[in-house]
């Protein structure tokens, strides 16, 4: 199962949205495993919310993407108020 997850630094003010198959493992991952990357700039991450998303790591993919390239910190808060992507989980999973 895939998932996509929002992260928030509450030291820099800023959100992350990724994709992945474990929630508990990629976020212990952004606060401690990775040394040289964004989000090691920015600990610690607390997770806001994960959406499951279906067994198509390519829809993930998709609708990380999609989130990302609106580059719109309203636009996450909004999915994080409603705590719900199924808009873009139909879209994304049923392209091909």
């Amino acid at each position: 199962m895939f998932y996509i997850y929002i992260l928030y630094s509450p030291s820099s003010d800023i959100y992350y949205v990724g994709s992945t198959d474990n929630v508990e493992r990629r976020l212990e991952e952004h606060n401690y495993l990775s040394e040289n990357s964004f989000t090691s700039k920015h600990r610690p991450w607390r997770l806001k919310v994960a959406f499951e998303v279906g067994h198509s790591r390519t829809a993930a993919l998709k609708i990380e993407k999609h989130i990302k390239r609106q580059k719109n910190r309203k636009y996450i808060e909004d999915i994080i108020e409603r705590n719900s992507i199924d808009r873009l989980i139909a879209r994304f999973s049923s392209v091909g």
